[in-house]
C-alpha cells in the first residue's frame, strides 16, 4: 500500500457549480473567490501612531487611484519573534486606542491578529476582521473564540500544514456559527530556514468555498535566517503576487514600510511603500484578464517546425 494513498482527503465542502462559493462581507465591500481582488496591506506591527498614519494613508490614495478595496493591516504583538530581544510592539491596549484613531481618521477597515483567546472580544471591539495566526492555525480554543465575536476570521495556513488540512481549521470557527471565513497562504516550510509556495494549494484550498488570500510578503520569508532574526528576499513578494492572481484568488495580503531597511519587523521581505502602487496595478491588471476569461485563459499556440 503506498503510504501516501490516503493523504488526499476529500474537502469538506464543495461550492456550488456554477456558483460562487461564500462571499464574505468586510467593512462595506463584499469579497469571493470570483469577485475583483481586494488587499490587505499595511506595517508588519505598530512602531508609532504616526507611522501607521503615513502608511496608511499613502496606502488609502493607492488603492483609490487603483480603484480596489482594501483592508489595513497592522500587529499589536508579535509574540513569535525569534530572539527575545526583538521588538514585539506597543501592547494591546496602546494599540488598539492606535487602531482606533487611525479607523476614524482614514474612514477604513483594520484587521490584526490575535494570539490568545482571551483578546479576540476586545480586538474585535475595534477591528473590522481579526486575523488567527499561522503557528496558531491548529489551537482550538484560539479559533472557536475568534469565530464568536462574529467578525470575519482570516486563518493563516500554519507552514507545517497541508492545504487540505485547512478544512479542520475552517471546521473550528464554522462550530460558532459563523461562516464569515477567509484563507491566507503563507507558503510551506521547505527545509531549514526557508518556505516555498504550492501554488496547487491555493486552487484546493478555493474547494472549501471561502475566500483565499495570497500573503505574498510573508511568503518570502526566510525563517531565522539572520541568527537572531527572520530575513527575507522581498525581491520575489511581487512573483508571488502575480502567480495567484494567475491563479485567480479573492485577495493578496502585503506588508509594507517606507524604509524596510529600518523596520523594527520583517523589514527584509516588507515591499517598500515607494514601489507598492506599480505593483499592485499589474496584479490588478492579471486578476481581472484571469476573472474576465472565467479562469480559461488559452496558451498561445506554438508554431511546430520540422527539424
Amino acid at each position: 500500500m503506498s503510504p501516501n494513498k490516503n493523504s488526499r482527503r476529500a474537502p469538506r465542502y464543495s461550492p456550488p457549480v456554477g456558483g460562487r462559493g461564500i462571499p464574505v462581507v468586510i467593512g462595506d465591500f463584499e469579497v469571493s473567490n470570483d469577485s475583483p481582488l481586494f488587499f490587505i496591506a499595511g506595517l508588519c506591527v505598530l512602531e508609532s501612531t504616526d507611522l501607521l498614519s503615513r502608511v496608511g494613508r499613502a496606502l488609502k490614495s493607492i488603492f483609490a487611484r487603483v480603484a480596489v478595496p482594501w483592508v489595513l493591516k497592522c500587529s499589536f504583538d508579535k509574540a513569535n519573534r525569534t530572539s527575545l530581544k526583538s521588538y514585539r510592539g506597543q501592547g494591546l491596549q496602546r494599540s488598539l486606542e492606535a487602531f482606533a484613531r487611525i479607523k476614524r481618521e482614514l474612514g477604513v477597515p483594520m484587521i490584526t491578529d490575535v494570539h490568545e483567546a482571551a483578546q479576540a472580544a476586545e480586538v474585535a471591539k475595534v477591528v473590522d476582521m481579526i486575523q488567527v495566526p499561522a503557528f496558531l492555525s491548529r489551537q482550538t480554543d484560539l479559533l472557536v473564540a475568534c469565530g464568536r465575536t462574529g467578525k470575519p476570521v482570516n486563518i493563516k495556513k500554519g507552514q507545517f500544514l497541508a492545504p487540505w488540512d485547512v478544512k479542520n481549521a475552517i471546521g473550528k470557527v464554522e462550530s460558532t456559527g459563523n461562516r464569515r471565513i477567509l484563507v491566507t497562504e503563507r507558503g510551506t516550510t521547505f527545509g531549514y530556514g526557508n518556505l516555498v509556495v504550492d501554488m496547487r494549494g491555493l486552487e484546493l484550498m478555493k474547494d472549501f468555498g471561502y475566500p483565499v488570500v495570497m500573503d505574498a510578503t510573508h511568503a518570502v520569508q526566510l525563517p531565522g535566517g539572520l541568527g537572531a532574526a527572520t530575513g527575507g528576499e522581498r525581491r520575489f513578494a511581487p512573483t508571488l503576487m502575480r502567480a495567484a492572481a494567475a491563479v485567480g484568488v479573492a485577495g493578496v495580503s502585503l506588508e509594507t514600510h517606507p524604509e524596510p531597511e529600518r523596520a523594527l519587523s520583517d523589514g527584509p521581505n516588507s515591499l517598500r511603500l515607494s514601489e507598492v502602487e506599480d505593483v499592485v496595478r499589474l496584479v490588478c491588471e492579471i486578476d481581472a484578464l484571469i476573472k474576465r476569461s472565467g479562469g480559461r485563459v488559452a496558451a498561445p499556440a506554438v508554431k511546430r517546425t520540422r527539424s
